[in-house]
């Protein structure tokens, strides 16, 4: 069955003006203790995806995820820098790291992400938002950041991936071009990917009306709130 979700009318044309004003409040700078921490996980120390570390786990990514409010705790550290880097990296190796989710033809059950997620999700204190917001470090263009305020707003009928996926190539890629025509006109930069201006104008329209929202940063249960969701294909996903 093909999973479907809701486009809020915070990304329709008619509110257009208030989308561009939470992107431009989102990632406006960030000093000290004020502005969106948050902001800077794609861009910190020069992104997950730039090529001399595309492929591999590395310190800069731990500390990452932890602007969205989550963290990977010591002996998954470990794991991700050490003990199982190599085989991380052989998962990381297989996806591509200049590739937009609109253009991807489809997403089988053997997809790479997919199975990256899984593995890390084996990881004791690696939950399934945890993992997928290091999968969406690694491939910001190809993997969405979500929590429970974006599925609260989007309520995904199964995989927020699968969902966003079909929403994001309907009518020709509308919804695609809708988000970056968004993202030029808030003057936000071109490195922030459709998904995250998906994302940061869903999450900061509907964060108030989440109430096990983390407003200073970003937790939730992503795909769904039980193990439905947990795989980004039909369990909760990673906030």
């Amino acid at each position: 069955m093909t999973s479907t979700l809701i486009v809020p009318d915070v990304l329709t044309p008619s509110l257009r003006d208030e989308a561009v004003d939470h992107l431009r409040r989102y990632f406006a700078p960030v000093g000290g203790t004020t502005g969106w921490a948050g902001s800077r996980f794609e861009r910190l120390a020069g992104g997950g995806d730039r090529p001399e570390t595309a492929d591999r786990f590395t310190a800069d990514d731990l500390v990452a995820v932890s602007l969205l409010s989550v963290n990977v705790p010591p002996h998954g550290a470990i794991q991700l820098l050490e003990t199982r880097a190599d085989e991380f990296g052989e998962l990381l190796a297989e996806i591509p790291h200049d590739l937009d989710l609109v253009d991807v033809e489809s997403l089988p059950d053997g997809w790479a992400p997919h199975r990256l997620w899984e593995a890390l999700r084996d990881i004791h204190g690696i939950g399934w938002v945890t993992a997928g917001k290091l999968v969406a470090r690694k491939r910001p263009r190809l993997i969405p950041v979500y929590d429970t305020v974006v599925r609260a707003a989007v309520k995904p009928t199964a995989s927020f991936w699968d969902a966003l996926h079909a929403a994001l190539r309907a009518d020709d890629g509308a919804l695609h071009r809708h988000l970056l025509s968004l993202r030029d006109e808030a003057g936000i930069g071109d490195d922030i990917s459709a998904l995250r201006v998906f994302d940061v104008v869903v999450w900061m329209h509907h964060r108030y009306l989440e109430p096990t929202a983390d407003h200073a940063g970003r937790t939730g249960r992503p795909h769904g709130a039980t193990t439905a969701g947990l795989r980004p294909a039909s369990t909760p996903a990673p906030a």
